[in-house]
């Protein structure tokens, strides 16, 4: 195989993977989609400087993904979404080092006679390589303020049955899954195409292994929907306003009037049908809702006119800092709770490195002339009409199972998520971030309603299931509208796997790779001076 098939097959790789994703959904090519970037690693015959060249690889896969999977970014930053795929690719790179080098599968394996020591063998390798790709997963969701989004997990976010093996790994779990079939794949056709040629075929057990191993993932996320049942539900009748502002629109103080009227309109037509919580989406008013008169009043008087609680996001001013926050109204209005988002979106609500690199707010541009403030701590708001108790998560923070955690060990009932996915216009980026957003249902076993301006409101139930949603047939998920419906909320929610001991399962990945590899760098360093 020459280098340039071998570069081929990488962007392949890449390119298949996004199908998988929203807006394509062609589930089933996760389990495959890879499987040419490994064979590149692998049998490319990558000659000198081959440890520059597998990381290559691997990066020209990651661009490939990255780019096209969040190419909706396009619609607010160019320059952002552009930047973005070349630091998010340095994972998927160091992942085809890793492969490439020490979870390099021995040629003579397909010779061996001892047919179960070459299974395991394959199965070592394999589950090294699916370990990697989930520590390295949950460090892009880490470092350099995080972006997760789209781990591989979340191309099964349809087969909820398998998904919910979350409750014990994370979304960190189902990627394990997924490169782990990508890996034995290949060593299965390697290893046929070799004893067919010269050996004849004979049983081998790892391939078969790796299946029970999904299969036994399948089943227990059927045992866990089936008999997964909390003390006690309480049916919570919530309301959500879709205004379908534009962004373009909502800025503008020309404007102001009618998006006030907007929601006012279809507030009162909600309020019409009792619920028990109302929801405005994220930044819902012109202007900050507790300081503006305006919106303020508007506010009281929708709150004063039913006895359920009234959740919104608002921008929020204290001096010269601004923050992305929730407010709940509560007692016809006459109590508030605040909460400020405390993960912010890189490029989005703020420039990463700004005055360091000064190249990153050039390629934004004016988009993003000055930064928000994260908020310093997670906020669990108390209902007066019900005894439940709401996470409030603001935009991209349902994307993320480590911050959702913090929400959940405060004892949250349920997610309320709040967004406006508006500034990416009618792109995938509103079905990818629903995508994502149901793995927290699946990993806390709690169920989320969400409310978006322009997006997809929906309710989700506590093991990922989209039971209602927002939807016409003109405008899909993007038009104006209210959803009402019924949220079955446990009211003391057992903690799952996840919730109480986080990421370990990531966490653990991470340092046996790394013991194998600082093994294995070290081994080679002793070969190479026992040569001299």
């Amino acid at each position: 195989m020459n280098i340039w098939l071998s570069f081929f097959l990488a962007l392949l790789s890449g390119t298949l993977a996004t199908l998988a994703f929203p807006p394509a959904n062609f589930t089933w090519i996760c389990w495959v989609a890879w499987t040419p970037l490994i064979s590149a690693l692998w049998f490319g015959h990558l000659g000198k400087h081959n440890l520059f060249k597998l990381f290559a690889l691997g990066y020209l896969a990651g661009l490939s993904f990255f780019w096209i999977s969040l190419f909706w970014l396009h619609e607010v930053t160019t320059g952002g979404w552009l930047l973005l795929g070349f630091g998010l690719s340095v994972y998927p790179a160091l992942w085809a080092l890793f492969v490439g080098t020490v979870g390099m599968p021995r040629q003579q394996d397909s010779t061996d006679n001892r047919i179960w020591l070459n299974s395991w063998n394959n199965l070592y390798r394999a589950a090294l390589g699916a370990g990697a790709w989930a520590a390295l997963e949950w460090l892009r969701g880490l470092l350099f303020t995080g972006f997760g989004w789209n781990a591989q997990g979340v191309a099964l976010h349809h087969v909820v049955p398998l998904i919910q093996i979350a409750d014990i790994t994370g979304v960190y779990g189902v990627s394990f899954l997924i490169i782990m079939i990508n890996l034995i794949l290949v060593m299965t056709i390697r290893r046929l195409i070799l004893e067919i040629r010269h050996y004849g075929v004979r049983p081998h057990w790892d391939f078969t292994l790796t299946l029970l191993l999904t299969a036994g993932a399948f089943l227990y996320g059927l045992r866990q929907i089936m008999s997964h049942a909390p003390a006690k539900l309480i049916s919570t009748r919530i309301a959500c306003v879709q205004a379908a502002v534009p962004q373009v629109l909502k800025w503008d103080p020309a404007f102001d009037e009618a998006i006030l009227e907007n929601y006012r309109t279809k507030s009162q037509a909600a309020i019409r049908l009792r619920p028990q919580l109302l929801i405005w989406p994220e930044a819902a008013t012109p202007h900050p809702a507790l300081l503006d008169d305006r919106d303020r009043g508007m506010i009281q008087n929708l709150a004063q006119s039913f006895p359920g609680d009234f959740l919104l996001g608002t921008i929020h001013f204290q001096g010269d800092q601004s923050f992305n926050s929730a407010v709940l109204f509560t007692e016809h209005g006459q109590n508030i709770q605040l909460y400020s988002k405390i993960h912010l979106v890189p490029f989005g609500e703020y420039i990463p490195l700004r005055h360091s690199f000064p190249i990153f707010a050039w390629a934004v541009g004016t988009l993003i002339p000055n930064d928000f403030t994260p908020g310093s701590e997670p906020v669990v708001f108390s209902m007066q009409s019900v005894p439940l108790r709401i996470a409030p998560l603001i935009c991209f923070e349902d994307t993320l199972g480590s911050l959702a955690r913090l929400f959940v060990l405060k004892k949250a009932s349920f997610f309320a998520v709040m967004t406006n996915d508006g500034w990416f216009k009618r792109s995938a980026g509103s079905e990818q971030h629903l995508a994502n957003a149901v793995f927290r249902t699946a990993e806390f076993k709690l169920p989320m309603v969400r409310c978006a301006n322009t997006g997809v409101t929906c309710f989700i139930d506590r093991f990922g299931y989209v039971t209602q949603q927002l939807s016409d047939p003109q405008d899909g998920t993007f038009g104006s509208g209210i959803l009402v419906g019924e949220l079955q909320i446990p009211t003391n929610p057992t903690p799952t796997f996840y919730a109480r001991f986080g990421n370990i399962f990531a966490v653990s990945a991470l340092l046996l790779t790394g013991i194998v590899a600082a093994f294995h760098c070290g081994a080679f360093y002793w070969v190479r001076r026992s040569r001299i």
